[in-house]
């Protein structure tokens, strides 16, 4: 975690400062004051040593939380985006090489857009451990909100293993100076994720609407990290009792931040939606699903029209979100599927059949989170074989996850988990701008963490 209290803010002096000043040094009869900047330039740790303090690092953190994971206004993709880059989700209708690398899936490790996704994440996390800090000194009260740090905290750490190679180092700065980590495998950052939530979860202890709301992010965030560790069983356990409609909305507006699909798509037109073809439909994308082409009601959009960014590749626009709407960091759908993933596993037929009733009954009466309506869906055939149900299953979940980062991880699992080949599972083939596919099956942690000098490269970048 990178983060210093002792962060400089540069202030605007007020309006008609300028001409004040210029009176003062052709009348020495006003006050110096009256040329004193009415806001300090640095804000030192002992001006947030207080209740009032730490409550505003516990909002600045919720802030970098939703910037880090979908926050735009400059045309930066951070994770979530980065991610539907690599997969079946997004294509690239921009000319940036970067894009168009991730797109390919042959992303470098130094990686000019890579870099601060990675950095705003781990930033982040440094953000959100100073205003746990913070409130357990000087807001102990604040159970709810300390609590809600670690749910953070843990997020940001699965994301990282979900998203990253093997040897991802966790470090953090305490009083200003790095503490150094070794890099961690995947299932180490997992794992590591696992005792953050720990963590909040002994502090939601209270019944009032705002600790069981953060509660239930918590054990959804926790059921994740436990499906990534193949824990089907324990994972369906945890989330039982979570209401469907449930969710956790992260908010956007004009004066905050945008819903950065609203950015890369209908703003600058440098995403087109995923499919199985390419945009245009000249070349066939193998493993895609279909994102556009389907007609699937959890998918909206328009229809297609002129070109993106690069003058060149047909634009075909998502209209999922607008500017200002919300998007589910973690809902009850999330849970519902986390326990037909464990009904899956059990491969057997009471389990697929099982499996098949949670995603019909999520078809004929789809939650609404947000601002986003589906219309209900004809039932699916129930599936005989392991393969089919596994297949039914994650196609399922890639639409009603689509644009929340889940894709990117659950191309790792099927490899990872259910032993399907890579090129039966990622984008393959001819790449339509250019070449082939690449064979990356996970981001390569950036060059720039070579600061810390136990990081060399990662570990491997196997899925």
């Amino acid at each position: 975690m990178t983060s210093n209290l002792t962060h400089r803010f540069r202030r605007v002096l007020p309006a008609g400062a300028g001409a004040l000043a210029m009176l003062a040094l052709g009348a020495c009869s006003l006050q110096d004051s009256l040329l004193e900047q009415q806001q300090p330039q640095v804000i030192l740790p002992s001006d947030v040593q207080s209740s009032t303090g730490a409550l505003a690092l516990y909002n600045g953190a919720l802030g970098r939380f939703r910037n880090s994971l979908n926050g735009g206004n400059n045309n930066q993709e951070y994770i979530w985006n980065f991610e539907g880059l690599m997969t079946d989700e997004v294509q690239s209708a921009d000319s940036f090489s970067q894009r168009n690398d991730a797109d390919q899936r042959t992303t470098l490790s130094n990686d000019g857009v890579l870099r601060p996704v990675y950095e705003r994440l781990q930033q982040s996390r440094g953000f959100a451990r100073d205003a746990a800090l913070a409130l357990a000194q000087y807001a102990p009260d604040e159970k709810t909100k300390y609590a809600e740090m670690f749910m953070e905290i843990g997020f940001f750490e699965v994301t990282l293993g979900q998203a990253f190679c093997n040897g991802i180092p966790l470090g953090e700065t305490v009083d200003g100076v790095p503490v150094y980590t070794q890099p961690l495998t995947n299932q180490e950052v997992f794992q590591t994720a696992i005792t953050r939530l720990d963590t909040a979860l002994t502090n939601l202890t209270g019944t009032d609407a705002e600790t069981v709301r953060i509660r239930n992010a918590t054990l959804i965030t926790k059921a994740r990290a436990l499906v990534d560790l193949g824990q089907f069983d324990q994972a369906a356990a945890l989330v039982t009792a979570i209401p469907t409609n449930y969710t956790y909305l992260i908010t956007y507006s004009n004066t905050t931040q945008t819903n950065e699909w609203w950015q890369m798509y209908t703003s600058t037109h440098r995403y087109s939606v995923g499919d199985s073809v390419s945009p245009g439909g000249a070349v066939r994308i193998l493993n895609a699903i279909p994102f556009y082409s389907s007609n699937d009601p959890r998918i909206q959009k328009k229809p297609a029209k002129g070109v993106g960014l690069d003058t060149t590749t047909p634009f075909t626009e998502l209209t999922n979100w607008g500017r200002e709407d919300p998007i589910s960091l973690v809902n009850g759908l999330d849970a519902r599927l986390i326990e037909a993933e464990a009904q899956l596993n059990k491969k057997t037929a009471a389990g697929y059949l099982a499996m098949n009733t949670i995603l019909n009954n999520l078809r004929t009466t789809p939650p609404q989170y947000g601002n986003l309506v589906i219309d209900a869906m004809p039932a699916l055939p129930l599936p005989v074989t392991f393969d089919e149900a596994v297949d039914q299953f994650f196609r399922e979940k890639a639409f009603w996850q689509y644009g929340r980062g889940e894709r990117f991880s659950d191309l790792r699992r099927l490899t990872r988990q259910y032993q399907r080949p890579a090129n039966t599972v990622w984008p393959t083939g001819t790449f339509f701008k250019n070449g082939v596919y690449g064979d990356n099956v996970n981001f390569p942690v950036p060059d720039s963490e070579k600061s810390n000098p136990n990081f060399t490269g990662c570990i491997d970048r196997n899925a």
